[in-house]
């Protein structure tokens, strides 16, 4: 099991531009995010387990992240001249996302992944064919559906949140318990 200097190290070893360690009481869940949720700009809503209304209550969602008493927050950074341009930010989030996944499996330790979207390791989902998910342990949430402050995370680890013109910063967390 990796400590939290090792896992920090891992993540800037497979590529993350920015990466700190924060207490997870010191997140700020804002409930008034989950309508954005609710407008499925990304085609998830209702229709992948992971996301809203089917993940749970903002309630429900920041009491999975308390339960860890710390945070791995990880950045990646990304030449993209519109944010809203999916064909380039899906990729670039699938990417993060995927480094994600490599360094809590190679962590060995008990936590929760929050994404940098929804979760997409299957497609489609089960949900829509009525069918149970394929991998409740390894599914994740994103940090809209979790309705965390992001820039407001980033900025108390010291990271910039917006980049400025034509880059794109994606965040997600391993959430974890030292003393496990």
């Amino acid at each position: 099991m990796m400590t939290e200097k090792e896992m920090t190290d891992l993540a800037v070893e497979l590529g993350f531009a920015n990466v700190a360690v924060m207490d997870t009481k010191d997140l700020t869940f804002v409930p008034s995010f989950r309508p954005l949720c609710e407008e499925n700009l990304c085609g998830k809503y209702g229709a992948n387990y992971a996301c809203p209304p089917d993940c749970g209550s903002v309630e429900e969602m920041a009491e999975r992240i308390r339960r860890w008493p710390r945070a791995l927050v990880m950045q990646t950074m990304w030449d993209i001249e519109d944010p809203l341009d999916e064909a380039r930010t899906k990729p670039a989030k699938g990417a993060h996302n995927d480094m994600t996944r490599r360094l809590i499996e190679r962590a060995d330790r008990p936590g929760l992944m929050v994404g940098a979207g929804g979760c997409s390791l299957c497609s489609p989902c089960a949900i829509v064919k009525g069918e149970p998910c394929r991998f409740p342990d390894k599914r994740y949430s994103c940090m809209s559906a979790y309705c965390v402050f992001v820039q407001e995370m980033a900025e108390k680890c010291g990271m910039e949140y917006d980049c400025g013109p034509g880059v794109v910063a994606f965040f997600s967390m391993f959430c974890f318990d030292p003393g496990q």
